[in-house]
């Protein structure tokens, strides 16, 4: 097999899998440890995988500005928001970062819902403009315009005096082994201050960001009291499962 159809058939599997083990890979194509090695760096160097100690894994979706990101998968980002709606309760204070999913979830929180809602994302803050029953709490920093939120010093500094009932993470890249990881610095040090602040975490996640994984750890999956995401293959159902998982039609 020439390499390049070698890295077509890893690229498959990593697809189709989601993970890849460097030994098990050897074994599967017929070549040494030493080839498949060389073939993930080659592979993680163009960007195509994640590369990790043992293996690799599946990239996540493209890291593409907020704008576009708006109108990407909206149907299923609108039905993982309606699941968080039986969720929220009145008179709680409700902590939301950045994030497409997050905004949809925001457009189907009723009028006249009763909460105090904490964000440092302007489009969120913006979208709840209308809600005469919901106080909103705006936190400042410096704005990262990719993602379109705040981020940096001061906005940790704003959270050390805060505490939330309900923290609802937007959320790039999971894997049960990693955990939940962001591609910068500065947005994994807002999350992680966020979920110190927070009774319980929350978070949506399409399909395409199960068992990914970027550079800088938010925390472990377990720190979530809730994941909802789309109804899986029954492979990746038992390693998420559990009785705060959510998984819609």
């Amino acid at each position: 097999m020439l390499k390049r159809e070698r890295q077509d058939k890893i690229l498959q599997i990593i697809n189709e899998e989601h993970k890849i083990i460097a030994s098990d890979l050897s074994k599967r194509l017929s070549v040494s440890e030493d080839t498949i090695r060389r073939d993930l760096k080659e592979l993680d160097n163009q960007g195509l995988i994640k590369r990790v100690h043992s293996g690799a894994l599946r990239i996540g979706p493209p890291i593409v500005d907020f704008s576009v990101r708006e109108n990407i998968s909206n149907e299923i980002k609108m039905k993982l928001g309606k699941k968080v709606i039986d969720i929220l309760k009145e008179d709680m204070v409700i902590l939301i970062d950045g994030g497409t999913t997050n905004l949809h979830l925001v457009y189907q929180i009723p009028l006249d819902f009763k909460a105090s809602i904490i964000t440092n994302s302007p489009p969120i803050a913006m979208a709840l403009r209308n809600h005469k029953n919901i106080e909103v709490i705006m936190i400042g920093g410096t704005l990262f315009k990719q993602s379109m939120v705040n981020l940096g010093i001061d906005t940790v500094e704003y959270l050390n005096n805060m505490r939330c009932d309900l923290y609802i993470m937007g959320i790039y890249n999971i894997n049960p082994q990693i955990g939940i990881s962001v591609p910068t610095l500065s947005e994994a040090s807002v999350k992680r201050k966020m979920v110190s602040i927070s009774s319980e975490i929350l978070g949506m996640v399409t399909s395409d960001k199960l068992d990914t994984a970027s550079n800088h750890i938010v925390c472990p999956v377990n720190k979530l009291t809730y994941l909802i995401t789309e109804n899986i293959n029954s492979d990746l159902k038992s390693t998420y499962n559990s009785e705060e998982v959510i998984f819609i039609d």
